[in-house]
């Protein structure tokens, strides 16, 4: 008699016993793509592991007839995630970065930063505008955005539109545009078209000499409990080295400045030749007031698992332990020197009329 086992039953075995993760995300379409391609990412590299994931309801996608600037809560997209992650229901959570706040509770850090796509804005037109341009949309035609930080660039470059607030989900925004006859346009995310797989609804491009964008925009976040040595290093293999350092001088920048999405702040950050470059702005509600400068510094790009400190504290709310500290530092400190810069020259008082004048409104 063979004693050997039925291979069926030794398969249901070991799934039976496979480590499972769950995966907290936002409910909208675009979430779950985000999430699911960070997933696939993680399977590429522990196929042993199963990942189940668990889609919620944020303050942000309920409150959907208040601009967000004006709901004056910094984690708007990330809280619920957030008490869902501190509550031990979920493992680790995905963000769109941009959503993330630069000073995140104690309990939790950005555990990996993932490669990021175009950063960059896009204008997607009513079908009756294809194959125009902001430039050469009929006088007073009204362009919806979400962002201050859009209406107040776009603003003072194309003086003959009018920018009014757009709220909902991808999904939501084009129905209303496309279905209403409110809106010439809307100005939208490059990379969150490209992942709902709608590049042909982007009618032109904004290059950052036209409108810089939002923090971190373009790059997905995974965070974590601080101190899930466990998780942070199942993720940290995600981080993508230059995105990383990228966005750190960014959050830093934003950090220093105690922007949020209630003032136009906006950047550009682009690494060459061993060198880290970046711009940021300010700018008054309306666009007519606005400050930019930009600065360099030199860094050290590292190979994707090149081995730091093991014990290093958090910069601008990430972990990554896994790129050397001292590029880090050197992204941290370029962004905290723009912003100083910027608020040496007078950007205080054009952030703070913005806040009140945004508070009145």
């Amino acid at each position: 008699m063979s004693g050997s086992r039925d291979p069926a039953a030794t398969t249901e075995e070991n799934n039976s016993k496979m480590r499972v993760i769950r995966v907290g995300t936002r409910k909208s379409q675009l979430a779950r793509i985000q999430t699911d391609s960070v997933v696939a990412m993680l399977k590429a590299f522990y196929p042993g592991v199963q990942f189940e994931i668990i889609a919620m309801s944020t303050t942000g996608d309920k409150i959907l007839d208040t601009a967000l600037s004006k709901i004056g809560e910094k984690s708007l997209f990330t809280k619920e995630l957030e008490y869902a992650l501190g509550k031990n229901e979920v493992d680790l959570v995905v963000h769109s970065l941009k959503d993330l706040p630069t000073m995140l509770p104690p309990d939790f850090t950005i555990g990996a930063i993932c490669k990021r796509e175009n950063p960059c804005d896009a204008v997607v037109f009513h079908p009756k505008f294809v194959g125009k341009t902001l430039e050469t949309l009929p006088e007073r035609s009204v362009v919806g955005t979400s962002s201050l930080r859009r209406a107040a660039q776009l603003q003072r470059k194309f003086p003959h539109l009018e920018f009014k607030s757009i709220r909902g989900n991808l999904n939501t925004r084009l129905q209303k545009l496309d279905e209403q006859q409110k809106f010439s346009a809307i100005i939208l995310a490059v990379a969150g078209l490209q992942r709902m797989g709608w590049q042909n609804r982007v009618g032109q491009i904004l290059h950052p000499e036209e409108c810089m964008y939002a923090v971190g925009q373009g790059a997905l976040g995974v965070e974590v409990r601080a101190k899930d040595q466990d998780i942070l290093d199942l993720v940290c293999v995600l981080h993508d080295p230059e995105t990383l350092l990228r966005c750190i001088a960014e959050r830093a920048f934003l950090r220093h400045l105690e922007g949020g999405c209630s003032v136009p702040v906006a950047v550009h950050t682009v690494m060459k030749d061993g060198q880290l470059y970046l711009t940021g702005g300010v700018w008054s509600l309306d666009g007519s007031d606005s400050m930019q400068e930009t600065m360099q510094t030199t860094i050290h790009v590292p190979a994707q698992h090149e081995d730091g400190p093991e014990d290093d504290p958090q910069l601008v709310g990430i972990t990554a332990r896994n790129v050397p500290r001292g590029a880090q530092l050197a992204a941290e400190s370029l962004g905290t020197s723009l912003a100083t810069l910027l608020l040496n020259k007078g950007a205080k008082n054009i952030l703070d009329v913005a806040r009140q004048l945004n508070d009145v409104q």
